[in-house]
């Protein structure tokens, strides 16, 4: 073995290394997943109600508090969809380091 493919073989553990603890959070982000659907079922029924009500009844305070749940229902829908994909700045690190060797 010449030095070269050591350090590339030295190089692929210790990236292996530093991966492998972000496989470990994997199931608690599938309970929670559960949860936000049954509090994202809970969302859209309510709005469905608000829809169906008729407006023109209420004073203008209850529609000022409607339009508060409804601003807050809004925000809570858009946080709790948060489901894109985070890369680390040593993950980044890992796969160009990673492209760097593949490629080469």
């Amino acid at each position: 073995m010449n030095l070269k493919k050591l350090t590339r073989i030295i190089a692929l553990f210790v990236m292996i290394a530093l991966s492998s603890p972000s496989f470990a959070a994997t199931n608690s982000t599938l309970r929670d997943s559960t949860a936000d659907y049954v509090r994202a079922e809970q969302i859209m029924n309510r709005l469905t109600v608000i829809q169906s009500m008729d407006l023109s009844s209420l004073s203008p305070a209850e529609r000022k508090d409607l339009r508060k749940e409804l601003n807050g229902l809004n925000r809570e829908a858009r946080n709790s969809g948060n489901t894109g994909i985070y890369l680390s700045i040593g993950a980044i690190i890992v796969i160009i380091l990673l492209l760097i060797l593949l490629l080469k």
